[in-house]
């Protein structure tokens, strides 16, 4: 398995998990916020955001986390396997705020430089109403995109874990 595209909601360990995966594959890893985001939190133009994912996803090996509907023909059609990480909107919304108290103010290693966390109430709206808004998009975005692409879903650390835990290791293949 050479690419692997993860999802879900923001606060729901697609992070953790694609940098468990890249380690563990020895697959190197594309964090679609940092394509995304320039410093100063200000959004990438979308034709260049997508030209980014598109540039990515063209690549051999990989594993890309991140949602961006919009951006995700070419991730999608690419991906041998589609990861869905489902958890409960509330435990997204504790993590994300949570994080935004660990980590006030420092750059994390899957964002874009010069985007420091910070406390932000409209992401945190973003998150509560995913199920609403953003869910549907994703939903349908891999119905058109990825129709036969095989899409695993998993709940909860455990689940998460014990995937992770059945690939082969061939860490230290490739740079993750």
């Amino acid at each position: 398995m050479n690419r692997i595209a993860i999802v879900g909601c923001s606060g729901g360990g697609k992070s953790t998990m694609a940098r468990r995966v890249g380690e563990r594959l020895g697959l190197p890893v594309v964090h679609m916020d940092q394509i995304y985001w320039t410093p100063g939190w200000v959004a990438q133009d979308p034709d260049v955001w997508r030209a980014g994912v598109d540039e990515a996803a063209r690549g051999e090996a990989w594993v890309i986390e991140g949602v961006g509907s919009s951006a995700s023909a070419l991730r999608f059609r690419q991906a041998e396997i589609i990861i869905w990480l489902e958890a409960p909107v509330w435990l997204c919304l504790w993590r994300a705020v949570r994080r935004s108290i660990a980590t006030h103010g420092q750059v994390r290693a899957d964002m874009a430089p010069g985007c420091a966390e910070k406390f932000d109430p409209a992401f945190w709206l973003y998150i509560w109403r995913w199920n609403r808004d953003t869910r549907p998009k994703l939903d349908a975005a891999i119905a058109e995109q990825a129709a036969e692409a095989k899409v695993l879903r998993l709940h909860g650390r455990k689940a998460v874990a014990a995937w992770v835990a059945s690939l082969p290791s061939r860490a230290g293949s490739a740079p993750a």
